[in-house]
C-alpha cells in the first residue's frame, strides 16, 4: 500500500509540474523571475506535456496509473492518500475530451516559447 501511495504522489507531482508550470512561466515573466527563461525547465516542461499527448493519441494508459493499479491489486481497501489524490487526478470524461485538452494545453506551452523566450547562453572567449 505504501509503495502504491508513493507512486500516486509521484503522479500528482508530475501533474502539478505540467499544469502548474505554464501559469508559473506566465507569472514569472510578468514578475521578471529569471528561472522562467531557463532552457532546462522550459524544455523539460514541454517534454512532460508532449509525453502525455503522445500517450493519449496512441491510446496508451499512463505508466504511473498502470503501476499504481498493479501495486493495489493485492489489497482492496483504499488509503487516505489514495482517496484524496484520486479526487484531484481522475475525472470521468470521454477519452477524446482528455486528448483535446492535452493537445490544447501542449499548444499553449509551445506558444509560450514565443511569448516568453528561453534564455540563450553565449560563450565569451
Amino acid at each position: 500500500m505504501l509503495l502504491a501511495d508513493t507512486v500516486l504522489v509521484i503522479h500528482l507531482l508530475y501533474v502539478l509540474f505540467v499544469v502548474g508550470g505554464l501559469p508559473l512561466v506566465w507569472v514569472g515573466a510578468l514578475l521578471k523571475w529569471s528561472f522562467v527563461g531557463n532552457p532546462w525547465f522550459r524544455y523539460l516542461h514541454l517534454a512532460a506535456i508532449m509525453f502525455v499527448v503522445v500517450e493519449s493519441l496512441l491510446g496508451i494508459a499512463c505508466p504511473l496509473t498502470v503501476l499504481e493499479n498493479e501495486l493495489r491489486a493485492i489489497k482492496t481497501e483504499s488509503s487516505f492518500i489514495q482517496n484524496q489524490v484520486h479526487k484531484i487526478l481522475f475525472y470521468r470524461l470521454p477519452e477524446y475530451a482528455f486528448t483535446l485538452l492535452y493537445i490544447t494545453f501542449a499548444a499553449l506551452v509551445a506558444a509560450t516559447f514565443k511569448w516568453v523566450p528561453v534564455r540563450t547562453y553565449s560563450k565569451n572567449p
